[in-house]
């Protein structure tokens, strides 16, 4: 065995180790990832990478590793009202991540691109999202190879303003063949979930993936959100972007889709219990 193997094999072994007396695996499968955010102060960089500045979807916050911490066995991503320099400030471009000289909000996106990814299993995440006006929290994933969207994404979960009014979604994104992004995506009304439970938005809930290579189902509380039949999502070359392995994001982004922030008091916070990925023995 080689000291790559034998290094792999003792990171897998400590994963094991730290969250077999918690997890309890769904019935045919194994835990083969995961991160219950005990130990330390910050993200293990092990596992996480972090985004930095202004990234997509031309979204207010700069992203930076300060806003991400472990308190109380749980990752707290903040979001924060406070000015940043753009130190790539170039006030005659028209890119947006050059043409903003100041952020005025700030957040933090964590990833496991180049350090963890799967390929079908089950995912699952238990989290508190903000849902203050502005705030565009997130668990999702993307393919390892080709760029978006014919890498393909998974929403496990977004919660945002759709037509106005507060939605969590439950969605998966191509490259299309007669336009560039083809999405199946559901929305359901937040008012869904407040009518169920009003104080649904301050305690913690379940978010789980099972994805096969036939299909990926997309539950919230055990709540079956959106069921989507991979033989549908081909790229338009014939690469299936859900037949490859995937890395996982956890972000809070502010602004965009998730409305004005403006009105909304600072700071705000996306808490994380765990995340778990499993896979069939």
């Amino acid at each position: 065995m080689n000291l790559y193997n034998f290094k792999y094999l003792f990171l897998i072994a400590s994963i094991h180790t730290c969250i077999s007396q918690q997890a309890t695996s769904p019935e045919g499968y194994k835990l083969v990832w995961g991160d219950e955010f005990k130990d330390g102060t910050k993200p293990n960089t092990k596992f996480w990478s972090y985004e930095n500045g202004f990234v997509r979807n031309e979204e207010l916050q700069w992203y930076q590793s300060e806003n991400a911490k472990i308190q109380n066995g749980k990752l707290v991503i903040s979001g924060k009202k406070e000015s940043v320099k753009n130190h790539q400030y170039q006030p005659e471009s028209k890119n947006w991540k050059l043409n903003r000289k100041l952020a005025e909000y700030t957040s933090a996106s964590i990833n496991t691109r180049g350090k963890f990814d799967f390929q079908f299993g089950i995912l699952e995440v238990k989290a508190k999202i903000d849902t203050s006006m502005g705030m565009w929290p997130a668990i999702w994933t993307l393919g390892i190879e080709k760029g978006w969207p014919s890498n393909g994404e998974i929403d496990v979960m977004e919660y945002y303003l759709v037509d106005q009014k507060p939605a969590i979604l439950a969605n998966v994104a191509w490259k299309g063949k007669t336009s560039y992004v083809s999405w199946d995506s559901e929305k359901l009304p937040f008012s869904k979930f407040i009518e169920k439970d009003p104080n649904w938005a301050e305690e913690y809930h379940i978010w789980k993936m099972d994805w096969t290579k036939d299909f990926i189902k997309i539950y919230l509380d055990n709540e079956l959100l959106n069921t989507i039949d991979l033989a549908t999502t081909k790229n338009p070359d014939g690469f299936n972007p859900f037949h490859q392995p995937h890395y996982i994001l956890l972000n809070l982004a502010i602004g965009g889709n998730g409305g004005d922030p403006s009105n909304t008091s600072f700071p705000r916070t996306y808490e994380v219990d765990y995340v778990r990925v499993y896979q069939k023995k």
